[in-house]
């Protein structure tokens, strides 16, 4: 009688404290996930009621998409680049926010503060300054690679997109690795120097193995990130110039609700979901296997 009494409080307890969160996430993340995958084994437009059942042919038609490819390519390029470009920089601001410099709390909250502008607001900020600014400086100025917008040929138009995206994410990550190197003893780099090791030294081989949770959780939330991009490639080059940097998210979109071809639309979404799992889970299962203890 006791037990069935405390596994009833302990349900109870459940339902009200993590029933509203879990009511949520079915709601909104399970339930849409499940009923996109039954869309993709339809033809349907995005509009007519009607749901053809075609079985299996969206994924044979996804798959023989070049254009798809070509973005996916497109992205896995682009997310290679940023990934470790926003980490490199991202852990030398924290590194040196969390060294012993006047005004380290402003810095701080400066470099944070890209990350809290929307992507829409951001992409059309750097439109201006990549179209207007930057050409009106390097113009008076005499700086060759400055006279003409960014955003007017695909490999810089496709830097540009770096550029921004490693502006606006890396100072989140700093916070991450600012948590990581405050976290690490000093007792240990006190250790580290007295047995004859330098700065650069103790850095390497004591705090860098001791923050592997630190990259862990940022290149997690980077490669999710850089996969499903697209408001910043809207705002910032929508695909141009002559669609030369249509990322995979903003194809996926095109394919969905312009062609109005939902069905091929939304597997061409599950695939690009696939493939970010696959890439993001398996490096947090390989630097977790890496990391050590002090």
């Amino acid at each position: 009688m006791n037990n069935k009494n405390t596994t009833a409080n302990n349900v109870g307890t459940f339902l009200i404290f993590a029933g509203p969160a879990v009511l949520a996430f079915m709601a909104v993340i399970i339930i849409p996930f499940l009923y996109g995958i039954y869309l993709t084994l339809t033809s349907w437009d995005g509009i007519s009621k009607a749901k053809p059942f075609v079985g299996l042919a969206n994924y044979v038609n996804a798959f023989k998409d070049a254009g798809f490819w070509s973005s996916l390519g497109l992205t896995l390029l682009y997310v290679a680049i940023s990934v470790v470009l926003v980490n490199v920089v991202g852990f030398l601001l924290a590194l040196l926010v969390t060294g012993k410099i006047r005004g380290s709390n402003f810095f701080r909250a400066g470099f944070f503060v890209p990350n809290l502008i929307g992507g829409i607001v951001l992409g059309y900020i750097w439109q201006f300054i990549f179209k207007t600014i930057l050409v009106y400086v390097g113009q008076n100025a005499g700086i060759g690679f400055l006279q003409k917008s960014w955003l007017s040929t695909p490999v810089t138009a496709f830097i540009a997109l770096i550029v921004v995206t490693i502006w606006q994410l890396s100072g989140y990550m700093m916070l991450i690795y600012i948590a990581g190197l405050t976290g690490v003893s000093e007792d240990l780099r006190e250790a580290a120097k007295i047995d004859g090791c330098t700065e650069n030294q103790a850095t390497r081989y004591i705090v860098l193995p001791l923050m592997r949770s630190s990259f862990t959780i940022c290149l997690f939330l980077t490669i999710t990130r850089c996969f499903m991009v697209y408001d910043i490639n809207l705002a910032l080059t929508a695909g141009g110039p002559y669609g030369s940097t249509v990322l995979a998210a903003m194809y996926v979109y095109d394919k969905a609700f312009v062609s109005k071809a939902y069905g091929v639309g939304q597997t061409q979404a599950i695939i690009l979901f696939v493939i970010t799992a696959i890439v993001a889970v398996s490096q947090a299962v390989i630097n977790k296997r890496m990391e050590v203890e002090a």
